[in-house]
């Protein structure tokens, strides 16, 4: 039998720097104080968003870098980043020195960019095209990590893509993760997007909105990076969900609806159709989110959905991480004695 759900639980929590945006605020002191909480409440991982126009907020790689230096053990991570929006090898040599102030806690998330029209507005900001992105993000990828192998014996230093060519990669700085941090692709759970992630990835992070579906998702990519040589569990399954935490299941909703307003200008029914959302009690969150982990989701980035996220960040620690815990610890029992 495959094995779905290898390995611990991990459970993140996303830095609110689109939140500050969209609240008209722009501070670092914030959101270093948000990081250490995190870490002291016990999360184990933090991430932050990208974006220059379209739903702008502070660069993510700086970000991030700040709350590396700002904490001890927490991993650090981007949900997503845009490739595309920045040269490749500036890119490569941004991620090399993030890992290095992380001390190796890297990973990341990456996205070929939203279908909306403004991201579509976005790329062509930066002179980037918006036609062929998704093969733009997998040889962006592949320059990335031919650059910190170069230099090896054996690897080449140069890279002859379609869209790149680059030489004397050797000289560009190696990130402190040997061959680079891990690469997890921001994706939905279409026959492509799998097939993509089980070759070429070392992650899948979606935000599918119906768990049975991510389940079915999970165990095709199991069986692809079987067939392409890897092992099962290759691949660490992840999730992107959104949670607004309230007792009142009313005012939960209507905080959510009003997030979602301003961070989409669209409706939560709109986005609820290609997104996970729940609300609620931490309880009935941490069930929601439980549906997951036994469908075989290991590391859960979870964004608070509140334009004041920090008051739920108490109660989702101390309430719904220990729920979802002990949901993720049976799943991995049940499997291992399956």
């Amino acid at each position: 039998m495959q094995s779905l759900a290898a390995g611990p639980l991990r459970i993140g929590i996303l830095l609110p720097t689109r939140e500050q945006a969209i609240n008209g605020t722009y501070a670092a002191a914030p959101l270093l104080d948000f990081a250490r909480q995190a870490e002291a409440l016990g999360f184990d991982s933090l991430w932050a968003g990208d974006s220059l126009t379209a739903r702008p907020r502070l660069d993510p790689l700086v970000v991030l870098s700040a709350a590396a230096a700002a904490t001890e053990r927490i991993t650090v991570g981007t949900a997503a980043f845009t490739p595309a929006l920045r040269h490749p090898l500036i890119g490569a040599h941004m991620i090399a020195s993030l890992d290095h102030v992380a001390a190796g806690r890297l990973v990341l998330g990456l996205g070929s960019g939203f279908p909306m029209p403004e991201t579509e507005e976005e790329f062509a900001s930066v002179g980037a095209s918006f036609a062929g992105r998704v093969g733009r993000l997998d040889e962006i990828t592949a320059l990335w990590r031919t650059a910190w192998r170069s230099g090896e014996e054996g690897r080449p230093c140069d890279f002859e893509g379609r869209f790149w060519q680059a030489d004397r990669l050797e000289r560009l700085p190696k990130p402190a993760t040997p061959g680079g941090p891990p690469l997890w692709l921001a994706g939905s759970d279409t026959p492509k997007v799998l097939a993509r992630v089980a070759e070429k990835y070392d992650g899948w992070l979606p935000f599918l909105p119906d768990a049975e579906a991510y389940g079915r998702a999970r165990a095709r990519i199991a069986e692809l990076a079987e067939a392409a040589g890897r092992a099962p569990d290759a691949v660490t399954p992840a999730l992107y969900a959104t949670v607004t935490v309230n007792r009142d299941e009313a005012a939960a909703k209507a905080e959510l609806e009003h997030y979602i307003e301003h961070y989409y200008g669209r409706s939560l029914e709109q986005m609820s159709a290609i997104q996970a959302y729940g609300w609620g009690s931490a309880e009935s969150c941490a069930e929601w989110l439980g549906a997951y982990v036994r469908a075989g989701a290991r590391h859960l980035v979870i964004r608070v959905g509140s334009l004041d996220p920090e008051p739920q960040l108490k109660e989702i620690a101390e309430v719904l991480l220990p729920a979802v815990r002990a949901i993720g610890e049976q799943t991995t029992v049940g499997r291992a004695q399956s």
